[in-house]
C-alpha cells in the first residue's frame, strides 16, 4: 500500500508561482515513476507532467510546457512540480499519481496510474 500526500496548493495571481509537492509512504518512492494530473471544476482530469523514476526523462502536456517543471528528490523520498506564469485556466485540484509498471509511452492516461493522492487545490485569480 503506498500513501501519497500533496502540499503546496493556494491562491496566487496570474503570472505568480507555486510549488507542489508530493511525498510517499509504505513503499519506496525512488524506484517508480510519477505524474501529476489536475482537475477543474466540471471537467474531466488530466494530465500535467510525469517523471521517470530515475528523473531522467520527463513529459509535459502541451498546456504548461515551458511554465511547469517535473523534478524529484528520491533520497527524500518527493516529487515536486514548479508552477511559474500562472493563469487562471490553471487553477484545479492537482493530483500526485504513483505507477507501478516500467512502461514508458509516456504515461498520459491516468489508469496507468495505480496509486493517487487526495489532491492540493490550486486557484489562480486574474
Amino acid at each position: 500500500q503506498v500513501q501519497l500526500v500533496e502540499s503546496g496548493g493556494g491562491l496566487v495571481q496570474a503570472g505568480g508561482s507555486l510549488r507542489l509537492s508530493c511525498t510517499a509512504s509504505g513503499r519506496t518512492f525512488s524506484g517508480y515513476d510519477v505524474g501529476w494530473f489536475r482537475q477543474a471544476p466540471g471537467k474531466e482530469r488530466e494530465f500535467v507532467a510525469a517523471i521517470r523514476w530515475s528523473g531522467q526523462t520527463t513529459h509535459y502536456a502541451d498546456s504548461v510546457k515551458g511554465r511547469f517543471t517535473i523534478s524529484r528528490d528520491n533520497a527524500k523520498g518527493t516529487v515536486y512540480l514548479q508552477m511559474n506564469n500562472l493563469k487562471p485556466e490553471d487553477t484545479a485540484i492537482y493530483y500526485c499519481a504513483l505507477k507501478l509498471s516500467n512502461a514508458w509511452n509516456p504515461p498520459v492516461a491516468s489508469y496507468e496510474y495505480d496509486y493517487w493522492g487526495q489532491g492540493t487545490q490550486v486557484t489562480v485569480s486574474s
